[in-house]
This record gives structure tokens, C-alpha cells and sequence, in this order.
């Protein structure tokens, strides 16, 4: 399937996929473009070195609306199949969302429901939590909300910081994205309300 990613900043997670994809993890997901809305997003070399059309649509000049419908014209003329968010930090529009239902995958780095946001690793260290993760999960219109399809978890040490913490679960939203995603390209996940099954071979 057609795939389009979307990243603000060092598309970590997107060399991820790109790296899963040359390792041939994600046979049916074709990682046809990327699409930033911050000039100098370091993905940008990522999609340049491996040689994937990009595109920059700034978002700070723009209401969310005038750049949700920038967004989706361009994945429209690009026969975009599959969206996915790759450290994108913006909420996008209910429109967007109804547009792809259930076709927008996103990564976030904590056991969601629990710490949603933009700080998950400082409010789970605050809260004292023994264990957090990362969430891979379907888009709605909530934060941080939509159905969970994989979930990877971490033991945190006594002397835990936001940076260790962020270190020791990176490596695993790498693990755990492209296999998402070549789940959803692959007709795998069944969504049920908040529910999703994956089907066996």
C-alpha cells in the first residue's frame, strides 16, 4: 500500500521504517512520500539520503484547518493509501482523521491510556511509575486515544531522567512501528470500537 509519513523533527522513526523497509520487514507498505511542516525537520536528510519525495507544508503560518486541507489535497494527488504519524506534533482536524479512519497509525512513548500528550516521559517519572512502554495505535480525534494495535513496555530504574527514559524506549518504538504497519498494509488488524484483532496467516 501507498504510505505517506508525516514528521516535525529528526524522523527517527522514519529512518526506522526506512530501515525495516530495505530489510524487507514491510513488504506491503511502499514508502511513497514525506511530508513535514517545519523547514529545518532533520527527516528531511533522511528522505533526501534514500532518495523519497518530500514535501514541506509549514504549519505555523497556517490554521489547522488551512493545513489539514493542504495536507490532504497533496495525499490525494499522490494516491496516498496509509498515514503515518512519525513524530508529528500536530493535532490534526477531525476532517483529516474521518478522511483516513482507521488508516492513520500512530507511535507515542508511553503504556497508553496512560501519560498521553507531548510529555509522557516526564509526567510517567513524576507520577512514579515502575513500568512504561510505547503505543502504537490508530488515530481518532482524541490524543493520544484511537485503538491500540502493539504495546512494548520498560522497567525504569531509580535514577531515571526524561533522557534515559526517551533513550530506552526509542528502541523500542522502532521495533514496534514498522511492525504496525505492516500489519494495517497487510489487511491484518480488524478494528472493533476501541477494540483491534489481528488476524492469524
Amino acid at each position: 500500500m501507498r504510505v505517506g509519513v508525516m514528521a516535525s523533527g529528526r524522523g527517527s522513526n522514519f529512518q526506522a521504517l526506512i530501515d525495516a523497509a530495505e530489510r524487507g520487514e514491510i513488504p506491503d507498505a511502499d514508502l511513497v512520500h514525506l511530508i513535514v511542516n517545519k523547514k529545518d525537520a532533520y527527516a528531511l536528510k533522511r528522505a533526501k539520503k534514500h532518495e523519497i519525495d518530500y514535501t514541506i507544508i509549514t504549519s505555523h503560518d497556517k490554521s489547522r484547518r488551512e493545513f489539514d486541507q493542504s495536507v490532504l489535497k497533496l495525499l490525494k494527488e499522490l494516491n496516498i493509501e496509509i498515514v503515518v504519524l512519525a513524530g508529528f506534533m500536530k493535532i490534526l482536524t477531525p476532517e483529516f482523521i474521518d478522511t483516513y479512519r482507521n488508516r492513520i497509525l500512530n507511535i507515542h512513548p508511553s503504556l497508553l491510556p496512560s501519560f498521553p500528550g507531548a510529555h509522557a516521559h516526564r509526567d510517567a517519572i513524576k507520577y512514579g511509575v515502575k513500568v512504561s512502554g510505547c503505543t502504537a495505535h490508530l488515530v481518532d480525534e482524541g490524543i493520544d486515544s484511537g485503538p491500540i494495535i502493539m504495546q512494548t513496555s520498560v522497567i525504569l530504574s531509580d535514577n531515571e531522567t526524561e533522557e534515559s527514559l526517551a533513550d530506552k524506549i526509542l528502541k523500542y518504538e522502532h521495533q514496534i512501528l514498522p511492525k504496525a504497519l505492516q500489519l494495517l498494509c497487510s489487511g491484518k488488524i480488524v478494528v472493533n470500537g476501541r477494540h483491534v484483532k489481528i488476524k492469524s496467516n
